[in-house]
């Protein structure tokens, strides 16, 4: 995979290009831990980068209180791009329904997988230590090139690397929340010196992006917020 990075108006916007066997090339942005992040640079910034689809990882909401913010946006993108969504630990805490999602135009893939572009997009739903291994198993048997969305990038050694499985996309770490020397220094889940905070592992077969929002107590550093596109191309 290729990749390159530039400045955005408050965000950062990252390119990759990432070989896969599809029939036509396809664009994915790829967002995660919205947080009640202002809607409007992320659409500006999605719109700009031209997508056929945008894929969101989980913590599109906060809280039950901000919950609006966050469904608010999924009906924003939906309205422009087939939009689809895996879910967070927070929306288990803000209560957020299916019908919640459902309604705003979006596609829920709350243990589930749909095809879309010549590739199979499916979203794993964290459930406290241990996720649904029926569906990952159903999964990773179906034929073609697999995305997997999984919040939770702890997730991955213990369930989803062994799986053949083409490329699994998670959040929840923030980066690290804050970056010095290309690591990230604490992410929920992980603690101290995190495996998992952002870009490619794997040989490319993982990545964990940094997520937009900042709802930690402690400020991001060297850590700025981003938008992430994936061009997939057989070439």
């Amino acid at each position: 995979m290729k990749g390159g990075k530039r400045p955005g108006r408050r965000l950062t916007t990252a390119f990759y290009k990432v070989k896969a066997p599809i029939p036509s090339p396809v664009r994915f942005s790829f967002v995660s831990d919205l947080h009640c992040f202002p809607n409007g640079p992320v659409i500006e910034a999605i719109k700009k980068g031209a997508p056929d689809a945008v894929l969101v990882c989980g913590d599109f909401v906060h809280s039950e209180k901000t919950k609006k913010v966050g469904l608010c946006f999924l009906g924003e993108a939906a309205e422009i791009f087939p939009t689809f969504v895996s879910l967070g630990n927070h929306e288990n805490k803000a209560n957020v329904a299916r019908s919640d999602v459902e309604n705003t135009g979006a596609v829920l893939l709350d243990d589930a997988f749909v095809p879309f572009g010549g590739v199979l997009i499916g979203g794993l739903t964290p459930r406290g230590d241990d996720p649904d291994i029926a569906f990952l198993d159903r999964f990773a048997r179906e034929e073609g090139y697999r995305i997997l969305l999984s919040h939770y990038p702890q997730y991955y050694d213990k369930y989803v690397k062994t799986a053949p499985i083409d490329l699994t996309l998670s959040g929840h770490a923030h980066g690290g929340q804050w970056r010095f020397f290309g690591r990230g220094v604490l992410a929920p889940g992980q603690g101290l010196f995190p495996k998992y905070t952002s870009g490619f592992y794997d040989g490319g077969r993982f990545f964990v992006g940094r997520g937009i929002g900042n709802r930690s107590p402690a400020p991001r550093i060297n850590n700025p917020p981003e938008v992430v596109f994936f061009d997939l191309t057989s070439e």
